[in-house]
């Protein structure tokens, strides 16, 4: 008796399905768990992933490394006489660096003129640098992806006003407008009397500046992506199924947005690591509170003398900004294959 070919092949399926062992059958992936995928073997990515969350570990636990530590950030928490510490003509330490060999209670030495100590220091400058650059990131994204998807789905009048609000702020130098806002924000909100409040307010009023005059390339980026997709079949579709815009925007644009929005998220985070640095190097930024930018403007009066007093953050600054780079990078190759190195 002959067996037919819709007989052998119902055999062939039932063969391979008995010898497949259960827990491995076939699954699709979608484009961001393929994209993880090749992240993950990504050898360079993986490597500055550790070196990013080990420098976000630091910061995050600045004030109990500190604690464990027996080292102080400022000079109005140390609990010794700074002049027992330092030497009266010079104003550098009498022990450890940079006359002296390495000192196990302070591994990078203490500040000279104020006997701070130097590691207490960069570790709270990290934290509040790496605060202000993801601020900054968070803010500014939902600032861009918000008015890029408006402007891009909408025809006309509120495109055109978007748009010449967005071109009227590439416009105007950064620097300048910094200079302009940051004491008029500090002197608006700051409370006669009341000191303390002046660095909360110095941390906010950096993280508005940041924010207000970065959003506007993620919002151009965001409408063109939207520019191309409001066209395609299954945005036409929703439209004349009368989908809400508001869910238009959000549940069927939105999803096909992520891979250049997480491509820009990654390479602003260290664009703003190196802003926050900047604006406080130029006085911009925080005087309560320890910043890498502040240390760096403070080392370089003694970077004859002492080297390392400027090197520390400045080595740190590069490290973190280098491996948010080159992460950032790897990134985009993974969500864009077409750009693999």
């Amino acid at each position: 008796m002959g067996i037919s070919a819709t007989e052998l092949g119902e055999v062939e399926v039932q063969t391979s399905a008995e010898q497949e062992p259960e827990g491995k059958k076939l699954a699709g992936r979608s484009p961001t768990q393929i994209a993880m995928q090749r992240l993950r073997q990504d050898k360079l990515a993986m490597v500055c992933l550790g070196i990013v969350a080990f420098l976000i570990f630091c910061g995050i636990f600045a004030p109990l490394i500190c604690k464990a530590l027996h080292i102080y950030p400022t000079a109005a928490t140390i609990p010794y006489d700074p002049s027992n510490v330092l030497d009266f003509n010079t104003g550098l330490p009498l022990n450890g660096p940079p006359n002296h060999g390495f000192w196990a209670s302070h591994p990078l030495g203490l500040a000279p003129g104020t006997a701070v100590d130097n590691l207490a220091r960069l570790l709270y400058g990290l934290r509040t640098s790496l605060f202000v650059a993801t601020c900054a990131t968070v803010f500014s994204t939902l600032i861009g992806v918000v008015l890029g998807l408006v402007a891009g789905f909408s025809r006309g009048w509120l495109d055109r006003i978007i748009m010449f609000v967005t071109d009227l702020f590439l416009s105007f130098p950064f620097i300048l407008g910094a200079l302009a806002m940051a004491p008029i924000i500090v002197s608006h909100f700051q409370k006669p009397g009341e000191l303390g409040t002046l660095s909360k307010v110095q941390l906010f009023a950096l993280i508005a500046i940041l924010v207000i005059f970065t959003w506007m390339g993620l919002c151009r980026l965001i409408r063109g992506q939207v520019l191309s997709l409001r066209e395609r079949e299954f945005i036409q579709a929703a439209q004349v199924m009368g989908v809400p815009t508001r869910r238009i925007l959000f549940k069927e644009l939105l999803p096909n947005l992520v891979a250049p929005i997480v491509v820009a998220t990654s390479l602003s985070l260290p664009a703003f690591v190196t802003a926050e640095a900047g604006l406080s190097y130029l006085g911009i930024g925080i005087t309560g509170i320890p910043t890498l930018g502040q240390t760096i403007f403070d080392a370089q009066n003694w970077w004859e003398v002492y080297p390392l007093y400027l090197w520390a953050p400045v080595l740190t600054i590069t490290v973190l900004v280098l491996a948010l780079n080159l992460l950032g990078d790897s990134i985009r190759d993974a969500f864009d294959p077409r750009t693999r190195r």
